[in-house]
């Protein structure tokens, strides 16, 4: 069971960064956080941030953009699973830069990714871009680092 004090936020924000290797449970610790809030009555969205880009990249293309990116600012807990799983490009750091920006110090977001921090600047690419990203993550963020030498998958999976 999730906490609840841990999904409550204080004027509606609490950002989470979740860290562990491929497979410890970073999805589904952020789903369970993203369950508890919604028993709160918040709204919450939860994309993998390939997925994300691509579904920007297309909203530009068909004239959608506005509308798509209203969607991303406005969940009372937006979850980012596989958060800089490759590194970005240019236009996709400023939609990055557009959504952090928006929801900082408003709602809450929740980061799961299997790299450290220091990796996070170098995936970003363009360092004023980088700059400004991270700095609206990491400063307001509690961390959650997911340990264990086997995936759960392994560990849970069909055994031979």
């Amino acid at each position: 069971m999730v906490d609840i004090e841990w999904s409550r936020r204080k004027n509606n924000k609490l950002d989470r960064i979740i860290k562990g290797a491929s497979g410890n449970g970073k999805s589904y610790l952020a789903c369970a956080f993203g369950i508890a809030d919604c028993r709160q009555f918040y709204t919450v969205k939860y994309v993998r941030l390939p997925d994300l880009l691509e579904e920007l990249a297309i909203a530009r293309g068909e004239g959608i953009y506005k509308k798509v990116m209203k969607a991303y600012k406005k969940a009372d807990l937006l979850i980012l699973d596989e958060w800089l799983l490759t590194s970005l490009r240019e236009n996709e750091a400023r939609d990055l830069l557009e959504i952090v920006e928006s929801r900082h110090q408003v709602a809450s977001t929740i980061f799961c990714s299997q790299f450290d921090i220091q990796g996070w600047y170098e995936k970003i690419g363009e360092g004023t871009l980088a700059d400004a990203i991270l700095d609206r993550i990491i400063h307001d963020s509690y961390n959650i680092f997911i340990d264990g030498e086997t995936s759960m998958r392994e560990r849970h999976g069909i055994k031979e």
